[in-house]
């Protein structure tokens, strides 16, 4: 049996929560199948920290990260701690050094939970985002002068480099060929950003023809979130920005029925750097100690992780008894439900469990 090394950093609000939920699930899955082990290594790593010591990760910390077969990650960010300190600090203090340039984010209505959009039922609804993870607005370029001054500067400049556009390019349409419809929208908003986003059209476009089997259709962005409204059985892979992905995703979950069911996988396709894998929902401190945090999305990430480790009849089997649990109408309230994130654990163990039998 393979043995996975996995790093947990639970890091803040409701994170703590949902990643000692998808740890339970997990060990369980490992328990019941019987094919493969997990273990567990926990970083302390969090906004506690960084106020404690001035850093998020101390020194070493990414050294011994990357001996890890996969990152399981919670949730960056505190009321007490300005968001960009703490995304820099943490998240992307990772994602960058180890390379994990293709942020995916799938998203389906499961059965048993509802859409906002009347008459879109499970199936409907089924799409995979690819978000560009290292460029764009995640290139830090810019800055600040004349600061307190009526005629202080900003600057944000968004970065595309051939290679890095052609790279998620090449996994986008990898990824809609792995899939049954084959069908991949690249969105831009080249009308208006007529540099950075005219490269983007123009590197879909040459790399299209390496892939004769995959129908390739394009949107500005601006558009599309009208097109996801509207006529969401329409849509199959989707390829975007940094920026223009990381709100589109969010909306998919919205329109999937919550944002608490939604994964998140960084990765790094070369497999050189570990891939970390988070729900996107965020710390959520509204909620957090409260027990009501949905653990769903966690445990659809910890299935995009075991599926990207090689064992894709565990991350099936996973996602399935997630699903039955939501079919039965074990739900935490953010999909109309009562049920606590101790409740959603306890359902979705038991479900495993049912495997062994």
């Amino acid at each position: 049996m393979k043995t996975y090394s996995i790093a947990a950093i639970p890091a803040d609000g409701i994170g703590p929560e949902v990643i000692e939920a998808g740890i339970v699930v997990l060990k369980a899955l490992a328990e019941t199948l019987n094919t493969f082990n997990l273990n567990f290594t926990n970083y302390d790593w969090s906004s506690e920290t960084y106020k404690k010591t001035g850093a998020y990760i101390p020194e070493g910390g990414l050294e011994a990260l990357k001996k890890h077969d996969a990152i399981l990650f919670g949730a960056v960010g505190a009321p007490d701690v300005p968001d960009h300190i703490s995304l820099w600090g943490l998240r992307l203090a990772i994602c960058q050094p180890f390379q994990q340039y293709a942020n995916v984010r799938p998203t389906k209505i499961f059965r048993g939970t509802e859409s906002p959009l009347r008459n879109c039922a499970p199936g409907s609804l089924d799409w995979v985002i690819v978000r560009e993870n290292s460029e764009g607005e995640y290139a830090g370029q810019g800055g600040r002068s004349h600061r307190g001054q009526a005629w202080e500067v900003a600057t944000e400049t968004a970065i595309f480099s051939r290679h890095g556009v052609e790279r998620i390019m090449r996994f986008a349409f990898e990824t809609a060929q792995s899939r049954p419809r084959k069908l991949l929208t690249v969105v831009t908003k080249s009308n208006a950003q007529r540099n950075g986003m005219v490269l983007w059209d123009e590197v879909a476009k040459v790399v299209a023809s390496d892939f004769p089997d995959v129908t390739v259709d394009k949107m500005l962005v601006d558009a599309m979130t009208t097109r996801m409204v509207l006529k969401p059985e329409s849509i199959d892979t989707v390829v975007a920005t940094n920026l223009h992905a990381d709100i589109l995703s969010d909306l998919a979950a919205a329109l999937a029925g919550s944002i608490g069911i939604a994964p998140t996988s960084n990765l790094d396709p070369t497999r050189e750097n570990p891939s970390m894998f988070e729900p996107i929902h965020g710390s959520a401190f509204d909620i957090t100690g409260q027990g009501i945090a949905n653990p769903v999305a966690t445990f659809w990430t910890a299935a995009e992780m075991l599926a990207w480790l090689g064992e894709e009849d565990a991350s099936k089997k996973l996602l399935d008894c997630v699903e039955n649990v939501c079919e039965r109408g074990i739900l935490t309230r953010d999909l109309g439900g009562k049920a606590t994130t101790r409740e959603v654990t306890d359902a979705v163990v038991a479900e495993v469990e049912r495997l062994g039998a």
